[in-house]
This record gives C-alpha cells, structure tokens and sequence, in this order.
C-alpha cells in the first residue's frame, strides 16, 4: 500500500474504490476479465484470439510508450481498435461471470462496515454497474456498497475526470474530501490527484483490510 495524499479536512468524507483487483483478488477471474473482450473482438474482427490478443498487446505498449510510460485500460484500447462503448457494455454483461470465480469475504464486509461508520463509501469501476452490483453482491457486501459507477453510468472509462465527479456526487462530498482508492496508479490515483482528491494505492484486498488502521493512526481522520 501507498498512501499520495489524505486530505487535510473532513466534515462528510468519502472513500471511491476500484472493484477489480482492489476488493477482491483473483488472478483467474482478472484474466478472463481480459481474455473473453478479446475474443469478441477477435470474432468481430475475424480474427483468431492469438491475433487479437498481439494487437491488443501491442497497442497497450505502443500507447505506453507515447504517454511517458502511462497504462491505458481496455475499455480505452477496445475504443481505439473501433469497439464503441455500447458494444463493451454488452461485451461485459454477457460474459463476465463473478459468481463462477468469487466468494462471500467476511473479513471485507467487517472492514467496509467499519468504514462506513466514518465515511461515505462508492465504487468506481470499468466495469458496467450489473457486473460490479453482482460481483459485490457475491462477496457480501452489495448492502454496504450501494453507489456505484460504471462504464454505462457515464459512458466512458477510467481515467476519466466524469467518473469521480459522479462518485462524490452520489455521496454529497466535496470533491476535496474524497479518496481515490485502486491497485493502478495511472487509472485509480493519477487523476484523482489532480482533482485535488486524496489518494491510495494497493496492491490487493489484504491492503484494503488495512485501511481502517491506517484512518485511526492518521491525525488528518
């Protein structure tokens, strides 16, 4: 975990997390979270997925390369390689499947419970607002997690300024008092800093179960 920045005040804050690879970790479910958009595209291409998958790749480097080493999502590939927003959101819908991978997490639900004793909480996501609800709804913590925003709640992916304005606007808090929560720095922390937001870094869910110590021991909480 690495703490950028905690805001200096708090009369109603917020905290936005990342889903995927934040409040779960599943190496397995993560990649077929990119394995089965590609073979759409690939199908829609007329392609096979080891061709899609190389242009994919190869994309994703290339626009590294352009952007000072900066990471660009899937959703924002898939855009560049001519699928529209519409198209990933079914993509998404139709294919991703938590309930087959993930597990009720009570340790999670006792963090974010705790949490939300202090803050308002939301979930920011690449993912459509029915993969997120039920991917939640599967670890056990769809009834503390409630605000969500989605690619189809905004029409557009992360990193993306329209996406944390709606997070800070679901929960009624300034956005000088909400923190940023995720495992990618350029698509869950970078952004969110510029706006003057807080933010947080991690690198799984045992980070995440860490988070209510880290507020205690802070003097800015």
């Amino acid at each position: 975990m690495k703490v950028y920045k905690l805001p200096s005040e708090f009369t109603n804050p917020a905290l936005l997390f990342d889903m995927d690879n934040t409040l779960y970790t599943h190496d397995e479910y993560a990649k077929t979270q990119i394995d089965l958009p590609v073979k759409c595209l690939a199908e829609k291409k007329g392609k096979t997925f080891e061709q899609m998958n190389d242009e994919v790749i190869q994309y994703r480097k290339k626009w590294a390369q352009d952007h000072n080493g900066q990471a660009v999502s899937l959703s924002n590939t898939f855009l560049a390689l001519g699928v529209s927003i519409e198209e990933n959101i079914r993509w998404r819908d139709e294919c991703f499947r938590p309930e087959d991978y993930l597990a009720p997490d009570a340790q999670l639900r006792c963090v974010l419970q705790v949490l939300a004793s202090r803050f308002n909480l939301a979930v920011v996501t690449n993912n459509t607002v029915s993969v997120a609800a039920r991917t939640l709804s599967v670890l056990g913590v769809g009834d503390v997690l409630q605000k969500i925003v989605g690619l189809d709640t905004v029409k557009a992916s992360k990193p993306d300024k329209v996406h944390f304005l709606k997070a800070a606007e679901l929960c009624g808090t300034p956005v000088e008092q909400c923190i940023s929560i995720g495992d990618r720095y350029d698509i869950d922390i970078a952004l969110p800093l510029e706006m003057g937001m807080g933010g947080i870094l991690v690198d799984n869910v045992e980070d995440v179960y860490k988070l209510p110590d880290l507020f205690a021991d802070s003097n800015a909480i």
